[in-house]
């Protein structure tokens, strides 16, 4: 690695932070046994110390784009970075559940400044020829932190404890940050207005729903708390919709959804998130609490589901080409319907699995 080049020092920073921001969506999900027996907490507040960053990530994912525009992309993902690294430093340092959830939304926060805007800093520092490489690359590591993101987090709460999986982004952020001052070049967008208007209702109206939804079966459906979020939420939504196409500078342009393409594929991606994000949440606690594995034995045992679109991602790439996207989009969302309701009838308190089987 040549000390003067700028694309390979953009792709080793902004990689590693993706990593980290990547890796930080699952590695705790094997760690919610252990949280819960040091910090207490019911399965609502286990929830939330998931939700609770995937939550801000998305909320705020546009607005981190946005803010690089106008205010320079690399200032905001060094900011994002520092974010990132002393929330992460305040999770391992946590006292009691709700600090610990008050952290983990800090590092979404973090994680949605460095983000959108470490792609294009990529982008501005590769020549054209070679971005398509540069951002399989980039891809493929963030891809990795998906895969490994619950065998990582059992293996470092079984040989050390819950707090590292949190520390370890510790001393990668302060060794990261003065070399995205010092080797990224700084750009702006071309629109440099902010819409506080859209970002606000999509962020109150998201929040209103998955508050709901987490509250669902403790409160019960029908409740007043429930109800007014859902209610709530759907408004602030539709009132985010209405606002995005009138405003001369959205935050996300309605005209987008326009494109039968770009609804089909981002309705595909929103329906397998919600599948496997969700499930893999509740499949780590049945393998600890209702099967006995270790951490560790339960990342082993989520690998297969995990580690498979690292895999298939390459080939379908492949095929895409071929056979067209819609017939590989709809395979996959058909094959992990398969796979949930596989689950669904198979999964009980206890179900006899092999030890020595990965699944």
């Amino acid at each position: 690695m040549r000390k003067g080049n700028p694309a390979v020092w953009a792709f080793v920073v902004t990689s590693t932070a993706g990593f980290m921001a990547a890796l930080d969506n699952l590695v705790v999900t094997t760690a919610l046994p252990s949280i819960r027996a040091h910090l207490g907490g019911g399965i609502s507040d286990l929830e939330w110390t998931v939700n609770a960053y995937t939550l801000t990530f998305a909320v705020l994912l546009m607005l981190g784009a946005a803010l690089g525009d106008r205010f320079g992309r690399r200032r905001i993902f060094t900011l994002g970075l520092a974010l990132f690294t002393l929330s992460s430093l305040g999770a391992a340092l946590a006292p009691d559940i709700g600090v610990l959830i008050g952290a983990r939304a800090a590092q979404g926060v973090g994680a949605a400044l460095l983000t959108p805007v470490s792609l294009t800093l990529l982008t501005n520092a590769v020549p054209p020829a070679k971005r398509g490489a540069a951002f399989g690359a980039w891809g493929a590591v963030n891809g990795m932190a998906v895969a490994l993101g619950p065998l990582i987090g059992g293996t470092v709460v079984e040989h050390l404890s819950w707090q590292w999986i949190f520390a370890l982004n510790v001393p990668i952020g302060l060794a990261l940050l003065p070399l995205a001052r010092l080797r990224l070049s700084e750009s702006h967008g071309p629109n440099g207005r902010l819409d506080i208007t859209g970002t606000v209702l999509a962020s109150t109206g998201l929040f209103g729903i998955v508050y709901a939804l987490i509250r669902g079966n403790s409160d019960g459906w029908t409740s007043a708390t429930v109800l007014s979020g859902l209610v709530a939420g759907a408004a602030l939504l539709i009132a985010f919709v209405i606002h995005e196409m009138r405003t001369d500078a959205p935050l996300l342009p309605m005209r987008l959804f326009r494109n039968r393409a770009f609804a089909a594929v981002n309705t595909a991606a929103l329906l397998m998130s919600l599948g496997m994000f969700g499930s893999i949440f509740l499949l780590s606690q049945w393998l600890q609490n209702a099967q006995g594995y270790s951490p560790m034995e339960a990342g082993v045992r989520m690998l297969p589901w995990t580690a498979m679109p690292m895999l298939v991602a390459p080939i379908a790439g492949l095929f895409i080409n071929r056979i067209g996207g819609r017939i590989i989009i709809v395979t996959g969302l058909v094959l992990q319907a398969a796979g949930l309701t596989w689950f669904a009838v198979l999964v009980a308190a206890h179900v006899a699995t092999p030890r020595s089987c990965p699944v």
